[in-house]
């Protein structure tokens, strides 16, 4: 059972929490994203003093590395880092894409997860899962278009969420695409934490850097 703190600032809404193995025994979130560095260190008190536990308790910082913006990151991964080197002990990243398809467990298990997060104009940074989580096609920046995914949408249904989909909703009228608002949440990042700790799936803290994406195509693979 390890204790692990975990730390999301990469988009609007920032969570804070903290998990004993499978459980999540507190969490805090703050909606103002230019808020995301005062809150981030006045949660971590919070939590680990109503759980009754101190920093020297900890056993890994998770932190999700993006994509996502700029200044979240950076705030996310040195606050991570920080507390890595103080505590001497093991960093796991998260990308943001796989956090966000980790909420969409309800879904059939034939229809593909493909979240989005909203970059700038049609642009996006997306990826596309099987139910299992497995990445079909890893974390990309696009630029949308109507046909962006027909390649993939020719064989099955296909599910589009996160901040960045209404846009893609507005252009893109293919029957097989579905529409959601589901978001994912602190669960879903004591689960993905936990499964890399115990594979010991850990990054190495002196090179740790936030995924910030690369430069937008309007090209892709199609399936």
């Amino acid at each position: 059972m390890a204790k692990i703190l975990h730390i999301h600032t990469a988009l609007e809404t920032a969570i804070i929490c903290l998990s004993d193995g499978d459980a999540l025994l507190g969490q805090r979130t703050n909606p103002n994203q230019r808020d995301h560095a005062s809150f981030l260190h006045v949660s971590i008190r919070e939590l680990l003093k109503e759980a009754g536990m101190k920093m020297t308790d900890l056993e890994a910082v998770q932190v999700v590395e993006g994509p996502g913006s700029y200044t979240g990151l950076r705030v996310g991964m040195a606050a991570a880092k920080g507390l890595c080197y103080a505590g001497s002990i093991p960093l796991i990243t998260c990308n943001t894409l796989v956090w966000m398809a980790a909420g969409a467990t309800e879904y059939p298990a034939e229809m593909l997860r493909c979240p989005m997060i909203d970059a700038r104009r049609m642009e996006v940074f997306t990826a596309i899962f099987d139910a299992y989580g497995q990445a079909i096609m890893p974390s990309s920046p696009m630029i949308l278009t109507a046909d962006s995914f027909n390649g993939w949408l020719e064989d099955r249904q296909m599910l589009f969420f996160g901040n960045g989909s209404q846009k893609f909703k507005e252009i893109c009228t293919h029957p097989n695409a579905r529409y959601s608002a589901l978001t994912a949440g602190g669960v879903e990042l004591v689960r993905l934490g936990m499964a890399s700790f115990a594979r010991q799936d850990f990054a190495e803290t002196a090179y740790a850097e936030p995924f910030y994406g690369k430069a937008f195509y309007t090209t892709m693979m199609q399936g």
